[in-house]
C-alpha cells in the first residue's frame, strides 16, 4: 500500500488548488481523478477577482483572460438591468484552468493518477482509500472535491444524496464574435436561468440551470432551447444568432444545493462538495479556490503543530468555511427563489433599478473582498 501525507479525492479547481498549495509546503500529496485533462465541466467561466492575490501567491501563471467588470441581469420577461462589478473578474473555460492548475500540480511534485474512488476508511487516524482498479493508498488526511454528486455521497451516508434535487445542468460553447468581452450575463427564463461569459479562446460559455418541471415539457435540449430557454428575448436573439463549437451540450443531472456537512467521517469537504453556491450569483469558481486555501492552511497547521490535533483542525475549518461562505450561499438561495417567480423577479428588478446602491450591495453579499495573504 502506498502512504502519502494528504490524499485529495477529486481534480477540479478545489482539488487541484489544494494539490498545488500542498505540495508546494513539501507534503507528499496523492491526486486521484477519474478523467484526465485537458476536459471540459459544466460550469459557469467567470472568476471573480478576490482570488488573484491566492493565485499569485501559489505562482500560478494563467492564460490569457478575458477582463469583465459590468454584470447584465434580465428578467424572464426580458427586462434587462446592467452594473459595472465593483470588483470584477475574468473569463477562463474550465478546459483550460483546470490543466492549468494540472500541470503546476505536476511541477510542484503532486503526484496524480486518474482512477475513481470508490471507497473511503477511516481507522487508527488513518484513512485507507480504495479504487476501482483495486489499489489502495494510505494517509493520515483526505480531502474530499470530487464535485456536485458522487457515489462516495451514498458511502459516507450524506444527508443530501437520498433526497431528489430538481435541477440540470447544462453547458455549451459558441462563437458569437460581438458579444461583449467585458460581460458577464444572466438571464432568466421560464424554469432556470443562464449565465453568458467570453472565455480565454474567445469562445462564449452559455451554461444554464434548469428545473426538470419546466425541462420535461420538452423533449430534448435543442426543443428546450428552441421553446423554453429562447422565451427570454435576450437567450432568444444569441441563441439564433451565436454558432455552437462543441457537437452537442454537456449536461449534468441531480444538481443539489442541499445543505452539507463541511467535514463528513474526518474528510476535509471543498469545493462543491462542501456546498453549491446558486450559479446565478457568479461565484462557485472563486468560492472552490478560496475553500482549497482554508482547507491547506489547516492541514499545513495540523502537521506542523502537535498540539492542533485533528478536531481542532476539522471544527477550525468548518468554522472558517461557514465564516466565508454560509452569508454568500444564503443570499443565493433567497436570489435564486426571488428570480424563479416572476412576479417577485419583475419587483426586485425595478426596485434595483432605482437604487444602483442596493444592486452594488446584493454583488456584494455573493463577491468576497480579495483573499488576504
Amino acid at each position: 500500500m502506498d502512504n502519502y501525507d494528504v490524499i485529495i479525492i477529486g481534480g477540479g479547481l478545489a482539488g487541484l488548488t489544494c494539490a498545488v498549495h500542498l505540495a508546494n509546503a513539501g507534503y507528499n500529496v496523492l491526486l486521484l481523478e477519474r478523467n484526465t485533462y485537458p476536459h471540459h465541466k459544466v460550469c459557469g467561466e467567470y472568476v471573480s477577482n478576490e482570488i488573484l492575490p491566492y493565485l499569485e501567491q501559489l505562482k500560478l501563471s494563467l492564460p490569457d483572460t478575458v477582463s469583465i467588470d459590468t454584470l447584465q441581469l434580465s428578467t424572464r420577461n426580458g427586462e434587462l438591468l446592467q452594473t459595472k462589478l465593483p470588483l470584477g473578474g475574468f473569463g477562463i473555460s474550465r478546459f483550460a484552468f483546470d490543466h492549468t492548475l494540472y500541470q503546476k500540480a505536476i511541477a510542484v511534485g503532486a503526484i496524480v493518477h486518474f482512477e475513481t474512488v470508490n471507497n473511503i476508511v477511516f481507522l487508527e487516524d488513518r484513512f485507507v482509500v480504495r479504487t476501482e482498479k483495486e489499489k489502495e493508498y494510505s494517509a493520515k488526511i483526505v480531502i474530499g472535491a470530487y464535485g456536485k454528486r458522487s457515489g462516495l455521497d451514498k458511502q459516507l451516508n450524506r444527508g443530501f444524496i437520498s433526497k431528489p434535487s430538481p435541477w440540470l445542468g447544462v453547458k455549451a460553447h459558441y462563437l458569437m464574435p460581438d458579444f461583449p468581452d467585458n460581460l458577464v450575463a444572466l438571464h432568466n427564463f421560464e424554469g432556470g436561468y443562464g449565465g453568458l461569459s467570453k472565455t480565454e479562446s474567445g469562445a462564449v460559455n452559455f451554461c444554464y440551470l434548469a428545473s426538470y418541471k419546466s425541462f420535461r415539457t420538452q423533449k430534448n435540449i435543442e426543443k428546450f432551447n428552441s421553446n423554453v430557454v429562447s422565451g427570454n428575448k435576450h437567450l432568444n436573439y444569441f441563441l439564433k444568432n451565436a454558432r455552437p463549437l462543441f457537437d452537442e451540450p454537456i449536461s449534468i443531472a441531480q444538481v443539489s444545493f442541499g445543505q452539507k456537512d463541511i467535514v463528513e467521517d474526518h474528510i476535509l469537504m471543498c469545493g462543491d462538495t462542501a456546498g453549491l453556491i446558486h450559479p446565478l450569483c457568479g461565484n462557485g469558481m472563486a468560492m472552490a479556490i478560496h475553500s482549497a486555501k482554508i482547507a491547506s492552511e489547516r492541514v499545513d497547521t495540523y502537521f506542523k503543530n502537535k498540539d492542533y490535533g485533528r478536531m481542532e483542525m476539522e471544527k477550525d475549518y468548518t468554522k472558517a468555511w461557514k465564516q466565508a461562505f454560509k452569508r454568500r450561499m444564503q443570499t443565493g438561495r433567497i436570489l435564486q427563489y426571488i428570480l424563479l417567480q416572476p412576479a417577485t423577479s419583475n419587483f426586485l428588478m425595478q426596485t434595483v433599478s432605482k437604487s444602483p446602491g442596493l444592486i452594488r450591495s446584493l454583488i456584494k453579499r455573493t463577491h468576497g473582498k480579495p483573499i488576504s495573504i
